[in-house]
């Protein structure tokens, strides 16, 4: 059974910082490409930042120098650090696993989220 369980949401003062970790079980993590999205009431969730089995990472320009996705294929975990922190970025964080599954599929699997709130 496929598990991908965030943590490390919480409430953060503008300008600090978090590290929001994903742990997978159940799948070939190692060739999966990882995923943090975002999702604010009322709005489509929108991709964060990426990274591929071979470390190639992608970031959404709104969070460009500001944060980093890392994974640790040992831990089966991937992470999110958040720098700089503003108010915006404030939402539900999404953990997302794409892979192949054993016979060949290609298949998508999401977290249930871990809500980080930036706030004075």
């Amino acid at each position: 059974q496929v598990q991908l369980m965030e943590s490390g949401g919480g409430l953060v003062q503008p300008g600090g910082s978090l590290r929001l970790s994903c742990a997978g079980a159940g799948f070939p993590f190692v060739s999966a490409t990882m995923a943090w999205y975002r999702q604010t009431p009322g709005k489509q969730r929108e991709h964060v930042a990426s990274i591929t089995p071979g470390g190639i990472t992608n970031y959404a320009d709104s969070v460009k120098g500001r944060a980093t996705i890392s994974r640790d294929n040992i831990k089966v975990t991937v992470y999110l650090q958040m720098n700089s922190l503003k108010p915006e970025d404030t939402a539900l964080y999404y953990c997302k696993a794409n892979f192949l599954s054993t016979w060949g599929a290609a298949s998508e699997y999401w977290g249930q989220g871990t809500q980080v709130t930036v706030s004075s």
